[in-house]
């Protein structure tokens, strides 16, 4: 059956106090509506329909999409009314309502509910809270069979005994909404068009309402407001760290571990505390990880090593390379197989062949190291004028001394040594010694300045 998606995402959030609009605050890097929309995705609509309100054009401009239909709801009068703006939209035999601001729904829990919805029957999403307040209730008959939702605020105090809370996730048939849409009322406490009365419209209308339930409540919870927010996302990681610790990969702090992206994993990787992966990450079998690393879009090979404090950012370190502690891997920068990059050395649009190293304090952007080079303490590559960026280029067996200069463009050849402390400015030969420094002079005899008594 076809299926249309209407992500209810206008409200304004004004607990969050915050000028952002609430469904673009974000949950392990990506906003709460960013993740409806996603879980949306999976499911394969024919259309997804995002009904937008406050700070409308913040949520196009970060979210614009061709596959999605943004709807504006200009007064926000409540959830029936906003999907109502949709419903010119809407042509499928199925629609599935979601909302931005609920972010860890699961794609399964939303398959099971849309199996239930027949011409003749609807499916409503329920979750059983411990503390059901400010949740609708489910109404039920002796029989169990759902005769309507009522709202927290409209409640009698039996109602609000109950424990079975709305969630507000529904799937219903497309050819009954609009008779249903059409028929609310906003004669309650809130004087607004709810949603939920659908239900008892349905149920006056002759159908059945089905009910399915997450496996885990969480999945149903929304933020409004930063302490909300702050335990969705210890849930997601905590969800994130369990998935990959089914794996096989090895957590020491499961609680100490951040996922803001999408990460691929081999078998026996290991990952200490306070890691953050963020966009597209790929660890092959074998990859190790110390403790307070951010690494974002890199992939590392098997048996790669990433020591303590590291940064790296659309990097890859091929099979057995390390880098680091306190190294920074920027955007372009490559590890051959057994390369290796010691602390405070920082790498950008750079390429170390296998086996070449750069130990410690050193700067090599726009570069092209061969293998088994080895770059003194100290050096940089100038490859900056103010205006244009050129590269240094370096062969196989190559020797920096410490403290050099490498001004590019410049090429030295395979095997070719510079002296510490030099500035090289032009092409140095295979095979020789390159010194660029000026000559020492002793001057005997000479005074120290001392310090003038006043």
């Amino acid at each position: 059956m076809s299926l249309d998606i209407v992500i209810l995402a206008a409200g304004q959030g004004t607990r969050m106090r915050s000028a952002l609009p609430k469904v673009l605050h974000p949950v392990a890097g990506k906003s709460m509506l960013g993740h409806a929309i996603d879980t949306a995705r999976k499911l394969q609509p024919q259309g997804i329909h995002v009904v937008i309100g406050h700070g409308a054009d913040a949520v196009r401009e970060r979210l614009a999409a061709d596959d999605l239909n943004f709807v504006l709801q200009a007064e926000q009068l409540g959830t029936g009314h906003a999907v109502a703006q949709a419903l010119p939209r809407l042509s499928a035999e199925r629609v599935l309502i979601l909302y931005g601001d609920v972010p860890l729904i699961e794609v399964e829990t939303l398959q099971r509910l849309l199996e239930k919805v027949k011409d003749d029957q609807l499916a409503l999403l329920t979750v059983d809270l411990i503390d059901p307040t400010g949740y609708g209730r489910i109404v039920r008959d002796a029989a169990g069979v759902v005769k309507a939702i009522v709202e927290h605020k409209d409640a009698t105090p039996e109602q609000r005994a109950i424990c079975e809370g709305n969630t507000g996730i529904l799937a219903v048939p497309g050819k009954r909404l609009a008779d249903w849409l059409g028929r609310l009322s906003n004669n309650n406490a809130q004087g607004e068009y709810y949603l939920t009365d659908v239900i008892a419209m349905a149920v006056a209308d002759g159908l059945v309402v089905a009910t399915e339930q997450p496996e885990d409540a969480m999945e149903v919870q929304g933020a409004n407001d930063r302490i909300q927010l702050a335990e969705l996302e210890r849930h997601y990681q905590k969800r994130a760290a369990r998935r990959l610790m089914a794996q096989g990969v090895t957590l020491l702090d499961p609680a100490r571990f951040d996922l803001r992206g999408e990460v691929t994993v081999g078998r026996d990787v290991l990952i200490d505390v306070n890691v953050i992966l963020e966009g597209k990450v790929v660890m092959e079998d074998g990859v190790q990880v110390g403790p307070n690393c951010v690494i974002k879009d890199s992939t590392l090979r098997r048996g790669a090593i990433v020591k303590a404090n590291s940064h790296l950012e659309g990097a890859e370190l091929g099979e057995g390379a390390d880098c680091g502690p306190f190294a920074r891997l920027r955007p372009g920068a490559v590890l051959g197989a057994k390369a290796h990059v010691g602390n405070f050395v920082e790498l950008k649009n750079a390429v170390l062949g296998e086996g070449a190293k750069a130990g410690h304090l050193a700067y090599l952007g726009d570069a092209e190291v061969g293998a088994r080079t080895n770059i003194g303490a100290g050096t940089i590559t100038c490859n900056y004028d103010g205006a244009n960026k050129f590269r240094t280029v370096m062969g196989e067996d190559v020797f920096i001394g410490s403290n050099s200069a490498l001004v590019a463009p410049v090429t030295l050849g395979d095997g070719c040594t510079t002296g510490a402390g030099s500035t090289i400015t032009q092409d140095v030969p295979a095979h020789s010694l390159a010194v660029g420094r000026g000559k020492q002079r002793n001057i005997e005899g000479w005074k120290r300045p001392v310090k003038i008594k006043k």
